[in-house]
């Protein structure tokens, strides 16, 4: 089968399609045939070696498709069923082997290239406002990178729960899907001069209750100044570095903030928690709350183009490798 293959960490250009042999289950295992796979910047992070895996590997970490064989020991997963999972390598390929427990049942209203592109960030965004930080009705929160993959989530969710969205984005024509995800206001960091400045100009001359900062490296310094006395940083990201060390009395110093840097595996650890938030989202996509809005397919052989058109942020909305695409219909977009 055909899959891509990283044999050493490096940028995009490492991502090369290979023949491969078909994966077989093992024990509580089971192998799928990948419909498509999200496109993340956790596969970015694989890809560069910061969050290392045994080399050789297939990146890719969230996917839906059909189940085609399952290994001893399996129940509640059967051949036919389809299916998607998150937080599980080796999904840019024809097939993957996933642990039979950590796979999620599709409702059949839910399209293979909808989970494809929502299980991840879809959950990591539940968790972020219902956990990381309950947003209330009334808060005024900010968001990085508004206009992303991510961010068009959490905007959405955000505006759902009752909250006020000031985002950043760094093109006008972002701002304005933001602005249609349902942001109140949108902010170029470009064009100013202190974005916190800006953002408290915004909110009345105060400080807001949480930032969410999937960014890191190139807006930690404003996510801490944007904040009220006792507010919260969500970073949850890095997609322009990682943050350097920093003197903890920093926090003390801004009013007593408070910082965590969460990971969606600790909040889907046990199936029933999985369970209960991949079927939140799907019902959020259902009523309408979240649209899901795809932008670019890649076909097997472009993987490192879908990677390159990430990290160089020329993209909205999400981004899918499809195994069975053709190579150059990457343009276009869906929504769900």
């Amino acid at each position: 089968m055909r899959a891509i293959r990283v044999d050493e960490v490096g940028g995009p250009e490492v991502l090369r399609e290979a023949e491969v042999e078909p994966p077989r289950p093992g024990p509580g295992e089971a192998v799928v045939e990948v419909a498509a796979s999200g496109v993340n910047f956790l596969d970015v992070y694989h890809r560069e070696g910061r969050y290392g895996l045994p080399l050789p590997f297939t990146p890719g970490t969230e996917g839906a498709g059909t189940v085609v064989e399952v290994g001893p020991g399996v129940a509640g997963v059967a051949v036919g069923d389809r299916v998607g999972w998150v937080e599980i390598p080796g999904s840019y390929a024809e097939r993957a082997v996933v642990d039979a427990s950590r796979l999620v049942p599709l409702p059949d209203d839910i399209g293979f290239e909808t989970a494809a592109a929502v299980l991840l960030q879809g959950m990591t965004a539940h968790y972020l406002v219902t956990d990381a930080y309950p947003v209330r009705r009334g808060d005024t929160v900010l968001v990085h990178a508004a206009a992303g993959g991510m961010g068009l989530l959490l905007t959405q969710l955000v505006t759902h729960l009752g909250g006020r969205v000031v985002g950043t984005a760094s093109t006008t024509a972002k701002a304005g899907s933001a602005r249609r995800a349902g942001a109140a206001e949108v902010i170029l960091p470009s064009a100013v001069d202190d974005l916190a400045a800006e953002v408290r100009r915004l909110n009345g001359g105060r400080g807001l209750p949480v930032v969410f900062d999937g960014v890191g490296a190139h807006t930690f310094d404003a996510s801490l100044a944007s904040l009220r006395p006792r507010g919260h940083l969500v970073l949850f990201g890095a997609a322009s570095g990682a943050v350097p060390p920093f003197d903890p009395m920093r926090l003390a110093r801004g009013g007593s903030l408070t910082l965590i840097r969460p990971s969606l595996g600790d909040y889907i650890a046990d199936r029933s928690e999985l369970l209960r938030r991949a079927a939140d989202v799907f019902a959020w996509v259902r009523s309408g709350a979240l649209e899901v809005t795809v932008t670019g397919r890649y076909a097997l052989s472009e993987a490192s183009l879908a990677h390159s058109d990430l990290e160089g942020r020329r993209t909205t909305g999400k981004l899918l490798v499809v195994p069975g695409a053709a190579a150059g219909g990457r343009r276009g977009e869906t929504r769900g």
